[in-house]
C-alpha cells in the first residue's frame, strides 16, 4: 500500500514531524559571521519499515570563501584545507547551498515532514555557519529548523559516557579513521552512524514506540 498524506510515515511520527539531516562544516575559524565556510556535507537519514534508522545519501560541497571572509591560519592548519587550491573544485557559497537544499526538501516531502532538523556533533556550531551562509546569500527557504538541533555530543555523553566523536564511535563499535577526520563528508557520515546507533539502541531497549499510558479503572 502506498503512503498517503492520511497515513503518516514512521519518520514523521518519530521526531514530531521533523526530518533529521546530519550536517558537518569545515571553516576558516570559529566566528560564523566573519569566518569562511569552506566545506559542507549533509547526510540524509533513512528509516526502514520497522522503524530502524540507517545512513542514507551523502551530499558534499567544497566552497569558495565569500568576499571579505576571514581565514584563520590555525584553522586551516587544523583542517589541512587550502582554500585557493584549484583541485578543490570549489563552488560559490550561495550556489552550493541552493543545490544542497534541493534533495533535502525532496526528502522532507517524501517523509511527509514539515522541515529538517540539523543533527551535528556540537550542532550549534554547524547550525550557526549554515544559517549565516543562507542569510548572507539571501536564501529565504532554508529547510532547517532555525534553532532546534539534535546534538550527538550530548546524546553520546548520555548513551556512551563520552562526548568526543572519535571515541564515541569506537565505544559504539563503529570504525573511525583519524586520518580521514576533519573532512566534512567523513565527519558527517560518522556523525550519522553514531546518531543512528543511539536512536536504534534506544528502540532496541524498549524506549520507542512509547508504551501506552496506564489507565486506572474506576
Amino acid at each position: 500500500m502506498s503512503k498517503t498524506s492520511e497515513t503518516p510515515t514512521l519518520m514523521q511520527q518519530r521526531f514530531r514531524g521533523y526530518l533529521p539531516v546530519v550536517i558537518d562544516v569545515e571553516t576558516g575559524g570559529f566566528n560564523d559571521k566573519t569566518d569562511a565556510l569552506l566545506e559542507i556535507a549533509a547526510v540524509l537519514v533513512e528509516m526502514d519499515d520497522d522503524g530502524w534508522l540507517e545512513r542514507g545519501e551523502t551530499l558534499q560541497y567544497n566552497i569558495q570563501p565569500f568576499e571579505g571572509a576571514n581565514l584563520e591560519k590555525a584553522a586551516l592548519e587544523f583542517t589541512g584545507i587550502d582554500p585557493w587550491s584549484p583541485l578543490r573544485d570549489a563552488r560559490p557559497e550561495g550556489e552550493a547551498l541552493r543545490e544542497l537544499f534541493q534533495p533535502i526538501r525532496r526528502a522532507i516531502r517524501r517523509n511527509q515532514c514539515k522541515r529538517a532538523i540539523l543533527v551535528g556533533h556540537n550542532a550549534t556550531f554547524d547550525l550557526g555557519f549554515l544559517k549565516e551562509a543562507a542569510e548572507r546569500n539571501e536564501i529565504r527557504r532554508n529547510p532547517f529548523h532555525p534553532f532546534s538541533t539534535f546534538d550527538t555530543a550530548a546524546l553520546a555523553g548520555l548513551a556512551l559516557g563520552h562526548t568526543v566523536l572519535a571515541e564515541s564511535c569506537r565505544l559504539a563499535g563503529l570504525s573511525f579513521d583519524n586520518k580521514e577526520a576533519h573532512s566534512a563528508a567523513y565527519d558527517a557520515e560518522k556523525t550519522a552512524d553514531l546518531f543512528c546507533f543511539i536512536v536504534n539502541r534506544w528502540k532496541a531497549l524498549g524506549g520507542w514506540p512509547l508504551p501506552e499510558p496506564a489507565t486506572t479503572s474506576e
